[in-house]
């Protein structure tokens, strides 16, 4: 693995997939190790599918304790139903929470069933402040930028919102359901002040298809038309990336 330094911001660049999701277990399993109540920031889709297989190894070989971690995922279809296979409080069952022990009372995601948005995204950020914020936010990186469900836009959104999907992030998420048209256009998001108020920011980054992205990301102007440029004026961001996604950096 070799790391660059820019400024604020690393970029640990590994072999492939499987190194990607090692190393990035290694940060959220240290992060709680270091903190037993551990607030953690967690993010859906294909991309830390492996680092949470990693992460459940790790528990079930005794290397890690959730028992008190609390945890709060960027976002959620709107509207979607929580049984929903498609919902992503399924998806974090699956993937994570039914392999770990944690307490199901400590798990936060917008309800994608909640009968008023704007209500729920009120509700989100008081969670959140109560918590008393996050300690470690994991983030993936869409092909236009968006982080979390924070499209391109002319403005950052500061907190958990109401959000349309752009037609390309339809388009990439249509391969997780039976057609395009199933794919959910609207959905709830932490805003990009509240991603930016995570003390620790993990941004996995893996394929080529992600490189150019990656690149603006890290070198390119802070715009909201490109979101995870804002990410340059974090002050402790380790993105980790396979050699595809960093091949600009190679």
């Amino acid at each position: 693995m070799n790391v660059l330094d820019f400024s604020n911001l690393k970029l640990a660049i590994c072999a492939d997939y499987g190194e990607v999701s090692r190393v990035s277990a290694g940060y959220v399993l240290g992060a709680v190790k270091d903190k037993a109540n551990a607030v953690l920031g967690l993010a859906t889709g294909s991309t830390p599918v492996g680092m949470y297989k990693e992460i459940v190894f790790a528990y079930k070989n005794g290397g890690a304790d959730f028992s008190k971690v609390t945890t709060f995922n960027l976002d959620e279809y709107f509207p979607i139903k929580n049984t929903d296979s498609q919902s992503y409080i399924y998806f974090m069952k699956e993937n994570l929470f039914g392999g770990i022990n944690i307490d199901m009372e400590n798990v936060n995601i917008p309800n994608g069933e909640a009968a008023d948005a704007e209500v729920e995204c009120l509700w989100y950020e008081e969670k959140i402040k109560a918590a008393g914020g996050i300690d470690l936010q994991v983030l993936g990186i869409g092909l236009n930028g968006h982080i979390g469900f924070n499209e391109p836009s002319p403005y950052f959104e500061a907190k958990t919102h109401y959000v349309s999907l752009d037609e390309s992030t339809i388009k990439a998420n249509s391969r997780f359901f039976e057609s395009e048209d199933l794919v959910p256009r609207h959905a709830l998001s932490m805003g990009v002040g509240t991603i930016m108020a995570a003390k620790k920011i993990l941004l996995i980054v893996t394929g080529e298809a992600k490189a150019e992205i990656l690149k603006e990301t890290i070198l390119g102007k802070i715009t909201p038309e490109v979101p995870a440029s804002v990410l340059q004026l974090h002050q402790n961001v380790t993105i980790v990336a396979d050699r595809d996604a960093a091949k600009y950096f190679l």
